[in-house]
């Protein structure tokens, strides 16, 4: 998505002559991280259309958005050798992390060495850079925050009796969804008053299947909805009727995550964990609360403590809109690219 507002950005193209290659080879989400001969050739096609382009353009600066780890990172590898052997300047845009987590492996660490050698990176958060550390020198390092247009927002759409909260990810394990769930049980237990309604795609973890039977066991049916995945309006009909926004997130890759974007355009409190560069979206205690991972003692009392409050949470939602227009609007973003492009040539 971020690639396609930078493809899209009038800032962008009215500063540089630009010209783009569509780097990969999964069909869908569901595509990613599987092998087959289709991809095989495709990738050796892309290679081929990627040292045409070279050689026809002659480009100062080539900007790739690499994978950090795993088998999609050795097809990064690839196209990045291939760029720096042909005396491209190279520069990488990272939207993931894992480095760290690889970087003892001898094969991988082999890899790394050669890969970030003579690059230039771009993160997401500083709080990013240690993933990378022990292959970039801080002076090789940039830092530029997601950002995302503005659809607007209707505070007052939140006229509700009962406190809402939302949910919106896909239904996976360590996006925290029964995290989640067993905090609101408890929350139940205590006899506290909400709504919560889940939003997004399944997925071979959490089926709606298991969902029900996993909000069924905790006596929450008649007050957790699940609503399937949404986009567009309806998804913006969600953010705008709620009152609390939940995400307590410990994917593994989760840096910079969109939806905390989306919940604090439309005035929302955020409460999600310290995974990645979350901490630089969530001011804790005034844009709304950062609670440990996997702790849904924690994450109870921090959604109990907003259920409560309502001036406290309306405050918190509109400091985080404020924060929001101030630091992650996509003319923010758009800004914030070319500078760094600037920069870097």
């Amino acid at each position: 998505m971020m690639g396609k507002y930078i493809h899209d950005s009038k800032v962008v193209n009215s500063a540089f002559d630009c010209h783009y290659i569509n780097l990969a080879t999964a069909k869908d989400l569901a595509d990613i991280g599987k092998l087959g001969v289709r991809k095989f050739v495709q990738f050796f096609s892309l290679l081929k259309r990627i040292r045409l382009a070279v050689k026809e353009l002659k480009p100062r600066l080539v900007y790739v958005t690499p994978n950090a780890c795993g088998g999609a990172f050795y097809k990064d590898f690839i196209v990045v050798e291939v760029l720096k052997r042909m005396g491209c300047k190279v520069v990488v845009h990272y939207h993931n992390k894992g480095v760290s987590t690889m970087q003892d492996r001898w094969f991988d660490n082999c890899l790394y060495k050669r890969f970030f050698e003579s690059l230039k990176v771009i993160l997401l958060s500083e709080r990013l850079y240690p993933d990378i550390k022990k292959y970039v020198n801080d002076e090789d390092v940039y830092f530029c925050p997601n950002g995302i247009p503005d659809v607007g927002h209707r505070e007052s759409m939140r006229n509700n009796d009962i406190p809402h909260l939302l949910y919106l990810s896909n239904l996976q394990e360590e996006k925290g969804v029964i995290v989640l769930l067993d905090a609101l049980k408890i929350l139940k237990n205590k006899g506290l008053k909400f709504v919560c309604d889940i939003v997004g795609g399944e997925t071979f973890e959490i089926n709606k299947a298991r969902l029900y039977n996993e909000i069924e066991r905790r006596g929450l049916k008649d007050v957790v909805v699940y609503h399937g995945k949404k986009y567009g309006k309806d998804k913006d009909a969600f953010f705008n009727g709620s009152d609390i926004f939940v995400f307590p997130t410990y994917y593994h890759n989760e840096c910079f995550p969109v939806v905390l974007l989306e919940a604090m355009q439309h005035g929302l409190p955020c409460i999600s964990t310290d995974e990645g560069g979350i901490a630089d979206i969530i001011a804790d205690g005034r844009t709304g609360l950062v609670v440990p991972k996997k702790a849904a003692e924690a994450l109870a009392s921090a959604i109990e403590k907003l259920i409560c409050n309502r001036a406290l949470r309306v405050e918190m939602g509109r400091e985080g809109r404020r924060k929001y227009e101030t630091l992650f609007t996509l003319g923010v973003f758009e800004n914030r690219i070319s500078s760094i492009i600037h920069s870097l040539l």
